[in-house]
């Protein structure tokens, strides 16, 4: 059984960083994307990182191109999302997915077509 155990979430100030960990167990993963969705309340899950298991794709939302980067340590099956100037509309509850199988660039963008999902964790940016 798949888990993804996600950490990192919290409170900072406007400008302030933070970084998400997303540990993966269960199963050897050696293909697929892992990514790193939003959501606000009354509203669904949002992408705002991908990154395929093999290092070869990367994908941000525009709203944080040059503030967030994804990365992977495949030795440790962990996914990273370092978030820096952080804004007041970057409040939400995120969360990391994983889908281990060859995926279509346009499917890692989609979030109903991940099959794992961590537990989420929340973020705030206080102004």
């Amino acid at each position: 059984q798949v888990q993804l155990v996600e950490s990192g979430g919290g409170l900072v100030q406007t400008g302030g960083s933070l970084r998400l960990s997303c540990a993966a167990s269960g199963r050897t993963f050696s293909s697929g994307v892992m990514g790193w969705f939003r959501q606000l309340p009354g509203k669904g899950r949002e992408s705002q990182a991908v990154i395929s298991w093999n290092g070869d794709y990367t994908y941000y939302a525009d709203s944080v191109k040059g503030r967030f980067t994804i990365s992977r340590d495949n030795a440790k099956n962990t996914v990273y999302l370092q978030m820096n100037r952080l804004k007041p509309e970057d409040t939400a509850v995120y969360y990391c997915a994983g889908r281990f199988r060859p995926t279509p660039t346009s499917d890692a963008l989609e979030p109903d077509r991940y099959d794992y999902w961590g537990q989420g964790t929340q973020v705030t940016v206080s102004s």
